[in-house]
């Protein structure tokens, strides 16, 4: 009898402890569990933020290159307008441009004179001194005229307005053929840039025609 008492508390304890094991355990992989879904839970988050803020930082990055690029452009296009103002070569006070410039030809006060007349067609004032360039044309060839004694004076055009300037030559009485130029290479004061137009000037053939033909400034006897 002793020995099955003894039998019997011993399955008890047993039994007890087992049931002792096993709620430890439960307790333990609880506690383990519990930790481990925080963790995951954190990591999810911080993941989730993470994605989020990537997100965020690349669309504010998108929006900050946008806006760089938006500027840019409008930097570029102000900058082009500019340019294009600057092109015309019409600013105030600038020297005249032959490419904003019309020239016409027409009759001086007296004979054996002609009148070569330069507009602005720029938008803006310019300015012109000196004497231009001139150089006529015939079957012939090319022929550079020289400048009169006459003194230059400051001619400044406002956008639309002309001056003139003046060719003198001696004039064909000989009743010979002589030499006809039939235009006229102009080159305003201080360009480099020439404009030809059509003229007809008849000069006798002598050795002094080619002195006697002579050019008055820009802006002279207006």
């Amino acid at each position: 009898m002793r020995l099955g008492k003894l039998s019997i508390v011993a399955l008890v304890a047993v039994a007890a402890g087992l049931s002792l094991t096993a709620c430890n355990d439960d307790t333990d992989s609880a506690s383990g569990t519990a930790p481990s879904t925080a963790v995951g839970s954190t990591l999810d988050d911080g993941g989730s933020s993470g994605s989020s803020s990537g997100s965020s930082g690349t669309t504010a990055g998108g929006t900050s290159s946008s806006t760089t690029n938006g500027t840019g452009t409008s930097a570029t296009s102000g900058s082009g307008g500019s340019g294009s103002s600057g092109g015309s070569g019409t600013a105030d006070g600038g020297m005249c441009k032959t490419a904003n410039l019309s020239f016409s030809v027409s009759g001086g006060m007296g004979e054996g004179e002609i009148l070569v007349n330069m507009k602005n067609t720029g938008a803006g004032t310019c300015t012109m001194h000196g004497f231009p360039g001139v150089d006529l044309k015939s079957n012939y060839g090319t022929q550079s005229v020289d400048r009169s004694s006459v003194s230059a004076p400051d001619v400044t055009l406002a956008s639309g307005e002309e001056t003139r300037f003046t060719l003198h030559y001696p004039e064909n009485t000989t009743g010979g053929s002589g030499v006809t130029f039939t235009s006229m290479v102009v080159t305003p004061p201080n360009e480099t840039h020439s404009h030809t137009v059509p003229v007809s000037i008849n000069v006798p053939v002598t050795d002094s025609t080619t002195s006697s033909i002579t050019v008055d400034p820009v802006g002279a006897g207006k």
